[in-house]
Parts: structure tokens; sequence; C-alpha cells
């Protein structure tokens, strides 16, 4: 009898790597690897999807990040986007090295922030056969501005979190205990997501291992971060799932990123806001979105 979920480990860098492995089947097959949002674990809403997959014929591979729930790196809750992208890329040799995965067949899933690390993973890998990014953060500047544009965000706010950061950032020098910042909050709370339905719905996906706190210095380490740039260079197939209401993940950034991949990409519009995606009916209609688009490019039924 094929497991539900099994739990592996692997290193990126020097640190181990926590993931889940959800078996498809028996036998030589397609894998999914999912990573998951700014700040998030594993256990923060992807299970779902995983079984989702698994049911179809996909071995999928659920990561947490460095610094971020079961996995190691130290200081706990940094948010650096390159080591979330080596982690990937960890993460897809992994996969690739198991008897029971076909290492062409491998594809790459991304939530939120995680939606755009997985465009730079692909462009780095070169490799992957097709990439899903839902609701993706595609330009960190962007995602800078529109926190700093939030309604209720006062010049108090934005003092403290620029005093944040340069206490993080000193301390990341002195090698000291991290300053941290809210990863979510209510508006005008200096969070680093702080739209009215940021926190409430951050917190319905949020699993037991969630802290709502990051490293201040994710507010430098995101304007560096614009995966948009790279989307013109994808080597394979990719999904870009857009909520045309997200007040967290600026839309235009994704549809941009969407033309720049050109015939590559392949482009569903939601009526929803960003949280919204992760369950009740917005689950049901992106993920089978998920499995169509994947289904048609990985072929689980011929493994």
């Amino acid at each position: 009898m094929v497991p539900d979920r099994v739990d592996v480990t692997f290193t990126s860098g020097s640190d181990p790597i926590a993931a889940w492995w959800f078996p498809g089947g028996t036998g030589r097959r397609p894998c999914v690897v999912m990573a998951h949002g700014a700040g998030a674990t594993k256990r923060c809403g992807l299970q779902p999807y995983a079984q989702r997959f698994a049911g179809v014929g996909f071995h999928v591979l659920v990561i947490d990040y460095r610094h971020f729930g079961d996995s190691g790196g130290q200081p706990r809750q940094l948010l650096d986007p390159q080591q979330q992208v080596d982690d990937i890329l960890a993460a897809v040799g992994y996969a690739r090295s198991r008897d029971d995965v076909d290492p062409d067949r491998v594809a790459v899933w991304g939530t939120s922030f995680g939606g755009g690390n997985v465009v730079i993973a692909a462009v780095r890998d070169g490799r992957v056969a097709a990439v899903v990014s839902q609701c993706p953060a595609m330009d960190g500047l962007t995602l800078v501005r529109r926190s700093l544009t939030q309604p209720g965000f006062t010049a108090g706010a934005l003092l403290a979190v620029v005093r944040a950061v340069a206490a993080d950032l000193l301390a990341a020098g002195l090698d000291r205990p991290p300053a941290h910042i809210a990863l979510v909050g209510p508006p005008g709370s200096g969070a680093l997501m702080s739209a009215p339905d940021s926190e409430p719905g951050y917190r319905r996906i949020a699993g037991p291992d969630w802290s709502n706190a990051v490293c201040a210095r994710i507010a430098v380490l995101i304007t560096r971060h614009r995966p948009i740039w790279v989307a013109d260079r994808l080597p394979c197939p990719w999904l870009v799932q857009i909520c045309d209401r997200d007040t967290v993940a600026p839309t235009a950034s994704a549809m941009s990123a969407a033309r720049r991949a050109g015939t590559r990409a392949v482009v569903r519009h939601y009526d929803l806001g960003h949280f919204d995606i992760y369950v009740d009916q917005g689950f049901d209609v992106s993920v089978q979105d998920q499995l169509d688009f994947l289904c048609h490019r990985l072929a689980p039924e011929k493994s």
C-alpha cells in the first residue's frame, strides 16, 4: 500500500531541508516540487494541493525553506530570496536523484513569493519541464512600493520599519540576534503585508508552526529580487494564475512577466483576493487548472 506522506531530508548549502514526500504510485513517475510563500511553512495550506497532485499520479515534494518550519538554518525566520531559490534547486536535484522519479519530468510549483522564486529556479536549472506560479509576486521593488501605499500606512509606521531594518542589518554584521518585523498585520501596522485582507487571510491558512515575524532585512533584500526580468528566459511552459482582486502581489507585474514569457505562458485569471485562492471554491477552481496544465505536459498516466 502506498503511504500518504513520508518525511524526507536533504541538504541545501550546509543546512538540512525538511520536506514531505507524497508518492503518486509505484514506479518511475513525474514529480512536482512545491514551494510556499513569504514567511510560510509547508503546513500553511500546501497539503491539499499535494494530495490532489499525488491522486492523479504525480510524486510530490513539499519543502520548508531554510530558516523556516522544520528545516535548518540560523537565524530563524530569515527570508532570503536568493537562498530560497537555491533551496528549490536543491529540492529539484533531490527529486531527480530518486529512482522513482523521471528526471526529465520534474515541475516546480510556487505560490505568492514562491511563485516568483520558482521562475528564477527554472531559468537557472534549464531542465525543468513545467512551472506553476499561483498569485505570484514577480517584482520585489513593486511589492515594497505597494506596502508603502497601503491604506493607513503612516510616517510613524515607516519610521518603525526603518529602525527595525537598521537594527537587523547591524545585528547581521555583528552576528547578534536579529530584529524582526511582523509578516502580516492590520492596516497601518507597518507589517510586511498590511492590506485589510492580509492578516485574516494568512491566518486562515497558517499552520501550527507558523510565526508572524521575519528578519527585518527582507525590506532591503526584496528590492533586488525581481523574477519578472528573467521570465523571457524560461525554458518550459508556465502557468500563471492571477487573482484579479489581489492586494498583496501586484497583478500588473504578473501580467507583464507573462507577456515577457510569450507563448510559453498560459495565463488564468480569477475573481479572487490573494488569499481566497487557497480555500473553498477558489482552491477547487485553481487546482483543477493546475492539474489540467501539469497532466497535459507531464503525462503521469504514461508512467
